[in-house]
């Protein structure tokens, strides 16, 4: 795009010059042409005064008319005119036209002045030149002889003139821009994008990819510094590798990307590593013929994502934006991150039954509600479970096809859209070690009991060699299901299931985020008047649209503590952050209706001099977005009625790098488990909720700062790096 800038502004700058220079050529040359028509007709007009003007004082019109013949049909002579002092027709050539003949302004003005003069003017539909010269008898004017002149030929010659000019501005244009742009690409552009890719491979350690694109006589002082800067970091690097090498086997030190790689180097002999979800990482669309892409809205891409940059590996998931397609090659691979690869993202094809049938249907309409106790009845359908495996096969077959070159892989599959998957791996290839994590709650083997196809889900689960769960409970509820349909042996001191000669262990591995101390976005607050807030006291939920996260049970809170506590109106406001979820199923469209209606219920209330109580805002907005937000924020409030674990509890901790605010936990997420300085409520009850607002926002800044240290020390010590490294370490040594 910024090169057609370049290009545009080179054609609208090389244009408006020529133009100049044309319109001044163009303009001399129509003087020169006006000036040499009104001098010759002059020298005409001089010469047949002298012969006209005795023969007009004798009155011998006939000599007149002999004289204006003889000159009659020369090449742009139209004719001549003979007046008396009265302006009276005294003697015309032939063919003059009565238009002409009757035009005598020029006429009335050069015997007024007694002087010559010329003029251009339009008749008979074309352009003339007449020119008057008075004639005289003892000093006085009696009358004028007119010449008319053909002048058409001068308008003709500039618009020939404009015409090759015109051809002549466009081929300078052309031509320009060819130059242009061949001095941008070849020039500048190509050996840019060279440099570029050099700098990106001098990051992964190839120095000498640099020292060779520094040979660019052009760039080479920049590429001279860079290389030099290149080896400093790669220096840096290597020293930081070496540590964590020395740190590998403390667990009293922090699990940080660096020690994650050194860890797959080191345990697992980089041994390829290969994950599994319906969900990309990364998605593509196209608007207005402009690609961009984005990180959807998912606590699992949250998790994963950052060990695939470590790592590396290939990520298997559905391409679900409309530019997916446009920006994979033809086996629809694509390097992740789009800004700087790490890893392979692979992405599968759906029809739209497929997708209907297997995400809509089986794993949001079925599966989901199954495994969160959130009171909305599963349904079931039998042509769902039909798409639901023949998609998990789908998922099956691709990586298989990936892997069978490579020898002993390490499978991740991730989550509850592919439970059949393990099963067919497993039984293609024995050798693969698989870990399937279930990154939802696990219900009471009552609950899963209810499912009709309950024994080929958990019979495609043990085909993995570890399942983990977010907490122990979800373990335990997972072992007592496998108990009660599933013919196995059942070590309770292992944790371990063995169905059919192979051994599952079940192992709770409580999900988190990646931590650092040094964001580039370390201590910076947003800006909250693009939100329209502008109150003392600020409050954040970030959750998808969706109907196990308690917006409703949050709002009812939120208006009870207004309530409660009137003091607070006009100095309160709350940010939802809630951007559209699953947007096919029904019971979701129902349910952002009723959040929406819900907040406007709230606001009509209790609005007052332009300042409203929640703000619902309805766009997914990237990790940088949302950091800057927990900042301002006074309270967050997460209130899952059922949630795995809900690593928005933990993106806040770890925002908090002031040490302020405070966290409002529902007991039934799981991060409740882990999180000890949040406030703990139930989120059913609004009481709970009012309150513990008002305890956050007069809570004293040391009891805050207490309590965050206390959160922040937790993800710190457990963050995604280390959940990671216990996982794969569980799966290889399985």
């Amino acid at each position: 795009m910024k090169t057609f800038y370049v290009v545009l502004g080179t054609i609208a700058f090389v244009g408006l010059l020529i133009l100049g220079l044309t319109y001044q050529q163009i303009n001399s040359q129509y003087r020169a042409l006006s000036s040499d028509l009104q001098y010759r007709t002059g020298l005409l007009a001089d010469s047949l005064k002298e012969s006209v003007e005795p023969f007009y004082i004798a009155n011998q019109t006939k000599s007149i008319y002999q004289v204006l013949n003889k000159f009659t049909n020369r090449q742009r002579l139209l004719g001549l005119v003979v007046y008396n002092n009265k302006g009276e027709v005294v003697a015309a050539s032939p063919g003059l036209s009565k238009e002409i003949i009757d035009s005598k302004q020029t006429l009335e003005r050069a015997m007024d002045s007694n002087r010559s003069l010329g003029n251009f003017l339009d008749a008979d539909g074309g352009k003339i030149y007449q020119y008057v010269e008075p004639l005289h008898q003892d000093n006085s004017v009696i009358g004028g002889l007119m010449v008319v002149q053909k002048a058409d030929y001068i308008d003709e010659e500039i618009s020939m003139a404009w015409r090759n000019n015109l051809l002549r501005l466009i081929a300078q244009i052309i031509l320009s821009v060819l130059v242009v742009i061949f001095i941008l690409r070849w020039l500048i552009w190509k050996p840019i994008v060279k440099l570029a890719e050099s700098i990106k491979l001098s990051r992964f350690g190839k120095t000498e990819e640099l020292e060779n694109a520094s040979r660019n006589d052009f760039f080479k002082p920049l590429t001279s510094e860079i290389t030099k800067l290149s080896r400093s970091l790669f220096q840096a690097r290597t020293a930081a590798s070496r540590e964590a090498r020395m740190r590998l086997e403390k667990l009293d030190t922090p699990w940080t990307e660096n020690r994650l790689k050194e860890f797959v180097k080191t345990y697992l002999k980089n041994r390829n590593i290969f994950v599994l979800s319906n969900r990309e990482p990364y998605v593509h669309t196209k608007n207005n013929n402009e690609i961009t892409y984005s990180m959807p809205a998912s606590g699992m891409v949250t998790a994963v994502e950052p060990i695939m940059e470590a790592c590396g590996g290939m990520w298997i998931a559905h391409g679900s934006g409309n530019a997916d397609k446009l920006t994979a090659d033809a086996e629809g691979k694509i390097q992740a991150p789009p800004d700087e690869p790490r890893y392979t993202l692979k992405r599968i094809w759906l029809t739209e039954e497929e997708e209907k049938g297997h995400y809509t249907g089986f794993s949001n309409e079925a599966l989901w509600p199954l495994c969160h106790v959130s009171h909305t009845r599963p349904v079931f359908r039998k042509e769902d479970w039909v798409e639901y495996r023949r998609v998990n096969g789908k998922f099956a077959q691709t990586l298989l096809s990936e892997i069978k070159n490579i020898k002993d892989p390490i499978i991740l599959v991730q989550d509850f859209h592919l439970a059949v998957v393990p099963r067919i791996i497993k039984n293609n290839r024995p050798d693969a070690q698989i870990g399937l994590f279930w990154h939802i709650p696990w219900p009471s083997a009552e609950s899963f009991s209810i499912c009709p196809w309950r024994k080929e889900i958990l019979e495609g689960m043990l085909g993995a060699d570890v399942v983990g769960f977010h907490t122990q409970q979800h373990c335990n509820n997972f072992m007592e299901t496998v108990g009660k349909d599933i013919e196995s042996v059942i070590d309770s001191e292992q944790f371990s299931i063995t169905h059919k000669g192979h051994q599952t262990f079940i192992k709770p591995f409580p999900i988190s985020v990646a931590f650092s101390e040094e964001s580039d976005s370390a201590g910076e607050k947003a800006d909250l008047s693009k939100f329209g807030i502008y109150t003392k006291y600020v409050g954040i939920g970030v959750d998808r649209m969706d109907y196990t996260k308690g917006i409703m049970e949050r709002f009812k809170g939120i208006e009870m503590f207004l309530e409660n506590y009137p003091t607070y109106k006009g100095q309160f406001t709350f940010l939802q952050i809630a951007p559209p979820s699953r947007e096919s199923v029904e019971k979701y469209r129902e349910f952002n209706e009723a959040v929406t209606d819900e907040a406007e219920r709230i606001n009509r209330k209790f609005s007052t001099n332009g300042w409203k109580p929640i703000v619902l805002y309805k766009k997914h907005l990237s990790h940088g977005e949302i950091y800057p937000l927990y900042r301002r924020a006074d309270v967050c409030l997460v209130t899952s009625l059922h949630d795995g674990m809900n690593l928005v509890a933990k993106e806040f901790a770890a925002s908090r790098d002031d040490d302020a605010g405070v966290l409002v936990l529902s007991q039934f997420a799981g991060a409740s488990r882990d999180l000890k300085g949040a406030l703990v409520i139930n989120p059913y009850s609004a009481e709970q909720t009012a309150k513990s607002i008002y305890d956050a926002l007069n809570m004293p800044k040391l009891e805050q700062r207490r309590r965050m240290q206390r959160m922040r020390q937790t993800v710190k010590d457990y963050n995604v790096y280390r959940w990671a490294s216990e996982f794969l370490k569980a799966v290889a040594s399985s």
